[in-house]
Formats: structure tokens, sequence, C-alpha cells
């Protein structure tokens, strides 16, 4: 059994639910697999009708979602709440792309003949997501999934299996077959053995991946053994450049919410703060002042962050902290690592000694040498350098191999343009922070954050559908392509008289 607890009060128990098997996991694959080309039949504008009563079930329990949502991993409540919202705008978008299925009418070279083209589900989906974003990530892949009309077996965090299945019984309620989205929690090592199986029987047709970019780099393998491409969405160690034209306030918002928003553990963090050398030790100075004044402590309160997922990543976390080196300064904070009765922060709202809370920390004087210039640490932890020029900032923007998300704060279009141009990252934000994703925009990375695959807008149905081509001859002959054609009599060697 897998017992879930409140990280902010681990005593308090959340859910307690059965830990499958992969022979359960893969029972549940046949199942959704057989269910599936009935599923596929339904109208398209009808599955988006469905999609659409779900985006007004998950409106109508938006605070009990979220509030569930913080209990089981954390998440201070207004984040919680705009993380539901995801949810419901990725419904809203979809709803309407149930009647904009489209493929294309081609001309074709000869007469008498038209060619078509259309979009096909590619049959039954594997979708793996982790527990920092429990309703939002697994959104964007089961919404387009469905819509598409694919079945869906979903293996969620073993952290948040509460918000799981609640998000579950209303993609339910909403009218999604319950053979047609099954949601079953498993731990990683029996969820790898369920995909290989799964794969060599022909029972998953895709998988979506979101988590570290190590267990991705397996499920890409494996999945390329059956000449498949996972989607895979990875890690992340996003940079922020801030110029020395740049509205210096809104970049320290912009650095605060992206460095220590839900603790650090998002994919899309603030990795490295780049600082142009001429701001450096002004910025850095605010920086720490703000961050030593944040509020930490319980979700429900206003704190800029809350408690770590588990334990786990608490651990994860302090590893981290092992490879700041003695040309770095710590700041941040009163201490580091497990905040407690007796390791305290300043100003910290609640009981420490209850939960699984962390010091935020910022690491300063970073260069590309260390092991923190190319780790994603997915916690509260913040390294900051400095850079000489645009194209320094660039070069060490990219350097690591993750290309996820980035920023730059400017006011100088030129800066826009070259950095944009340059850096290699799938999302890019101007004067934004790195955080925070719209879903009719493709989200995804490149390098050690993704294989080029996008999630959100019209773009994740390149996922979930596969494209069909037909020709229809009614010559009432046998056409060849490339042999039969048409001649065009004219004169190669015409000229205008002078």
């Amino acid at each position: 059994m897998f017992t879930s607890t409140n990280p902010a009060n681990t005593s308090e128990v959340i859910a307690t639910v059965p830990e499958a098997t992969a022979a359960e996991i893969v029972a549940v694959m046949r199942t959704t697999k057989a269910a599936q080309k009935g599923w596929a039949k339904l109208p398209a504008p009808t599955r988006g009708r469905i999609i659409a009563n779900v985006g007004r079930l998950v409106e109508r329990n938006k605070e009990v979602l979220a509030q569930l949502i913080t209990k089981e991993m954390g998440k201070v409540y207004p984040e919680a709440l705009g993380e539901v919202q995801e949810v419901i705008d990725t419904c809203d978008f979809f709803l309407g792309e149930g009647r904009r299925m489209y493929g294309q009418t081609v001309p074709s070279e000869m007469q008498n003949k038209n060619l078509f083209t259309f979009r096909m589900p590619v049959g039954n989906v594997f979708v793996i997501t982790a527990g920092n974003f429990p309703t939002a990530v697994p959104s964007w892949y089961i919404v387009p999934a469905l819509l598409s009309g694919n079945s869906v077996v979903w293996k969620p965090s073993e952290f948040t299996p509460a918000v799981a299945l609640a998000l579950t019984e209303i993609f339910h309620a909403g009218g999604v077959p319950k053979d047609i989205l099954m949601t079953i929690v498993a731990d990683g090592a029996e969820t790898f053995a369920a995909l290989e199986t799964g794969l060599s029987e022909g029972l998953i047709n895709k998988v979506g991946f979101t988590g570290s970019t190590e267990v991705g780099k397996k499920i890409g393998a494996k999945t390329g053994e059956y000449i498949q491409s996972a989607c895979l969405e990875l890690g992340g160690k996003n940079p922020m450049v801030v110029m020395p034209d740049a509205n210096i306030d809104l970049a320290l918002d912009g650095a605060l919410f992206a460095g220590f928003g839900t603790a650090g553990q998002r994919c899309t963090s603030l990795g490295t703060l780049w600082l142009h050398e001429s701001i450096y030790e002004s910025f850095l100075a605010k920086f720490t002042a703000l961050v030593e004044n944040a509020a930490v402590g319980d979700p429900f309160a206003d704190v800029l962050f809350g408690p770590m997922i588990s334990e786990k990543y608490l651990a994860n976390h302090l590893g981290h902290l092992e490879m700041i080196q003695p040309h770095h300064k710590v700041s941040g904070s009163t201490s580091t690592g497990r905040i407690s009765a007796s390791n305290p922060r300043k100003g910290f709202v609640g009981d420490p000694d209850k939960g699984v809370f962390a010091h935020p920390v910022i690491v300063s004087g970073i260069t590309k040498a260390d092991a923190l210039y190319s780790t994603e640490t997915f916690g509260p932890l913040v390294t900051v350098g400095k850079f000489s020029t645009l194209d320094e900032a660039i070069e060490l923007g990219n350097g690591h191999g993750y290309g996820l998300s980035c920023a730059i704060y400017t006011t100088d279009p030129q800066n826009v343009w070259r950095f944009r141009e340059g850096i290699s990252a799938g999302m890019v934000s101007i004067n934004n922070s790195t955080s925070g994703a719209e879903a009719h925009l493709p989200f995804g990375g490149n390098g050690l954050s993704g294989n080029g695959s996008r999630q959100s807008g019209i773009w994740v149905l390149d996922q979930f559908t596969r494209w069909q081509s037909m020709n229809w001859d009614w010559s009432n002959k046998l056409q060849k392509a490339q042999m039969d054609v048409i001649e065009i009599h004219h004169d190669p060697s015409f000229d205008l008289k002078s």
C-alpha cells in the first residue's frame, strides 16, 4: 500500500491506496486497449463536448481540488488554484478542437484523382507524470489524447494519489468511460516493467512522460526499441539573464517567484541567475534581502513557499547542498538544510518539526566549472553568476545542455532578438519569469530537457494522432504517379525581339 501524507504535517494521512504490480498495470492496458476503438468511433465533436463537461466539473470543484493539492504535495494554495485553472483552460481550449481535427484536401498531379489527409488516433496511451503538478501536467496529456480518440492509462506520482484519483473521478463524471481512462498507482520499477511488457505485446501505442532526464533517457531508449517516440518533458536548468538596462524591481520579482515558487520544485524553476557585471553586487544584495525576508511555512498561509513534496525530495535537495564549494557565497536564510526547531528560519510560519521544510538558499559566485552549474537542483536553491557580454550570457545559458525555459530582462529590443536567436531553450520569456505556461502555447524543451515533442496548444495533437493519406482515383484507369505525366508544350528557347 502507498500511504500519502501531508508534507506540511506528516502525521496527517491523506490517502492509502493499493500498490499495483507490473502484471496489474498490464491488465489495465489490455482493458483500455480493447475499449479504444469504440471510443474512437465517437465523433470528435462529441468527444469535445465530453471534454467541455470535464472542464465545467473541474471549475465547479476548483477550490476542493486546490485544497487537496496543497494538502497532499505542499504547494501554496494560490499556486494550487492556478494549477487547477490550468486544467480548466486546457479543457476550454480543446473542447473546440474536436470540431477542428482538420485534414487537408490536396490537388493531385493527375486528372480525375483527389488526395486527402486525416488525423487518426494513435491508440492506447501510457501517461506517467510527476508529483509537482499533479493535475495541470497530466491534463496536458490526458485531455488531447482523449479528444483525439485514444484510450489512456495514467500512472501518477505515488506521492499524489489522492489528487490523481479525484481528477480521474471528475473525468468519469464528465462522460469519459471508465475503461477509456484508467488510473493506477505504482512505483518506478513496476511501472518500467509494465512499460516493457506493454510495448512488447503491442498494448502501448504512445508514451507520455514528465519527470527527470535520467528516467526519460531510459523511457526514450525503451520506446525506441519498438519504433516509437515517447513524448518526453524532462528537467531544466533554466537561465535568467538580467541586463544593465533592465527594470531591476521587475527582475527581482521574477527571480523570486521563478526561483522559489513551489519550493523550486518545477521543471521551469530558475536554475542560474546570470547578472551583468555592472549590476552584480547591487542586484545580488537586493535579491538576498528579498529571500531572507520572505515568509516560508504553512502553505495555506501567506508564504512564498511551503514544504518539499516529500522526504525523498528533501534528501535530494540536501545532496545538492554538498556541491557548494569554498569559492561560493551562501545566503538567503538563517541557515541551510532542513528547517526545524533546532535549525530555525527567521519568520517561519507554523511548526517546522511537523513537516518537510527546507531553507531557501542562494549560492553566488557560480562558474561553468562548478557541478552546480550543470545540475538540475529541483529545490529551493538558486545559483547566481556574472557575465560581461550578452554573447557570454547566451553561451552560459546553453552550456549545460538543458533547453527547457529561459528569461531575459532588458529594455533593448536588440538584446531581446539576439537572445531569442541564440538561446537553445524551447520557451523564452522577455521581462517575465522562467515559470508559467499558457494552455494554448507549445510547452517543452530541447537537449537534456526533452526530445523536441511539445505539449499544449494545437502542437500536442502531433503526439496523439498519426497522419493518414488517401488517394481516390475515379478515372477508371490505372494512373501511375511520376510515370503518367501530363506533357506541357512550351518553347524553352523563346526570346523577345529587341
